[in-house]
């Protein structure tokens, strides 16, 4: 039935909210502090570290980007007061890129300034490649000032392997992912392989150079490539992580947890889930497809 999941995958906007979130859940947190707080002590308990993400990006005015900023403000010194292991990832549009660069690089500012306090990282997100040179040199400006902070690279990008060379030089965190962001020829890698190919590429370039790598990945082929080049260049574990998302891939985590690697897992919530859940619905036709049949399944039962 793949034929059937990847032509539910263009229907998604059409599905109703309800059965979207059913099949979302467990993806996301839940929708305010408390819930994220639990989920993150939930993975601790496991061994593994987290990112929160406040789900939220591409705003149109200025108070939502202010809104978005001292929701972070706030979540970071929850962080801190519950005590969990975790730091926070933040994407660019939900606090004013696309609105004015200097209002963006202000609220971002604050959110890393109040961060290292805490001692504690923030990672900003790589979104669509309409934001990556924007995105790079609000990462570049923050870092003349601030070491608490990191970027992330998607392999699928044709210019990656150029940007990882040069943030290698500077010893940048750097989260390294494939990509999501559907992107035209000119700019992307289309294939499958070719994609895989230039993500080890890019994560050699990167360990080789000295960065620390968030290695993020649910591909096991990946994980593979990843594991070949930690033995090779005799990394310890303190050099590098893995990174998943919540509620992907949950056996893989445990086993590279238990093989004594540090893994974290990206938490995401909030009120503002569709998008994102629409998004990880579209990286799993299989998904999709189940949705699909739930809503047939309840319409079919109706009758």
């Amino acid at each position: 039935m793949k034929w059937f999941d990847r032509a539910v995958v263009s229907l998604l906007p059409l599905v109703p909210r309800p059965v979207v979130r059913r099949f979302s859940r467990p993806y996301i947190a839940g929708e305010d502090v408390d819930a994220a707080l639990a989920a993150v002590r939930r993975l601790n308990a496991e061994g593994a570290m987290a990112t929160l993400d406040v789900l939220g990006e591409h705003i149109t005015r200025r108070e939502q980007a202010e809104t978005a900023r001292d929701a972070y403000l706030s979540l970071i010194s929850e962080i801190r007061r519950s005590g969990i292991d975790s730091n926070v990832s933040i994407k660019l549009t939900q606090i004013g890129l696309k609105l004015d660069l200097e209002f963006c690089f202000g609220n971002i500012e604050q959110v890393v300034a109040h961060a290292a306090e805490t001692g504690m990282f923030v990672r900003i997100d790589m979104e669509d490649s309409s934001c990556t040179d924007d995105t790079l040199a609000i990462f570049h400006r923050l870092r003349r000032n601030h070491g608490n902070v990191g970027v992330v690279l998607q392999a699928m990008l044709r210019r990656t392997a150029a940007d990882a060379e040069s943030l290698a030089s500077l010893g940048a965190n750097v989260r390294l992912c494939k990509g999501i962001y559907v992107e035209p020829r000119r700019l992307a890698w289309q294939e499958r392989d070719i994609i895989r190919r230039n993500y080890a590429d890019t994560l050699e370039i990167l360990l080789r150079g000295g960065s620390y790598v968030g290695i993020a990945t649910h591909d096991e082929m990946l994980v593979w490539e990843a594991l070949r080049l930690i033995r090779q260049l005799r990394l310890e574990p303190a050099q590098y992580e893995f990174q998943m998302l919540l509620g992907v891939e949950e056996p893989l985590r445990r086993m590279l947890i238990a093989q004594g690697h540090r893994l974290r897992v990206y938490v995401p919530f909030g009120r503002l889930w569709y998008a994102y859940s629409v998004r990880r619905l579209r990286e799993n036709p299989r998904i999709a497809g189940y949705v699909a049949r739930a809503v047939l399944g309840g319409r079919a039962g109706g009758t």
